[in-house]
């Protein structure tokens, strides 16, 4: 990284700091209820489908299907000014939970369906993003 990263970045708070820890790993994880097993993101102090306080994080398989994308033609925030137009889609994981990334690679042909799989950007020395790129790439 020869410049400082000047886009906005992610606050590890302590429900989100294990996500960024896998994520430093190159892992992708999603929070799982220790009673009924179920899987959800953003994390929660409790479970949203029994409200059990017992939830830990699992790595996940970083496979999923475009949920949803928009095209940004504007920079809301001055870093992300040279790489307008940009994407920021949402991702159904294939375990379920969606995710909101963005698309790295080629954008043409973009539907929903398309099947994805996540890849990691180190943006500095302390933070890694997960994003995701077409399947078939």
């Amino acid at each position: 990284m020869t410049q400082a990263y000047a886009k906005p970045l992610p606050k590890a708070d302590p429900l989100m700091k294990p996500f960024w820890e896998h994520a430093a790993k190159h892992r992708l994880a999603v929070q799982r209820c220790e009673r009924c097993d179920d899987l959800h993101f953003p994390p929660t102090h409790v479970c949203p489908k029994c409200l059990s306080d017992a939830q830990s994080w699992q790595p996940v398989s970083g496979e999923g299907t475009v949920f949803s994308w928009i095209e940004m033609h504007r920079a809301y925030w001055p870093g992300f000014a040279s790489d307008l137009p940009y994407n920021v889609c949402i991702v159904k994981l294939r375990e379920g939970p969606l995710l909101v990334s963005n698309i790295v690679g080629e954008m043409e042909g973009m539907k929903v369906g398309l099947p994805v799989r996540v890849c990691f950007d180190p943006v500095t020395e302390d933070v890694t993003l997960p994003k995701f790129e077409l399947a078939s790439a």
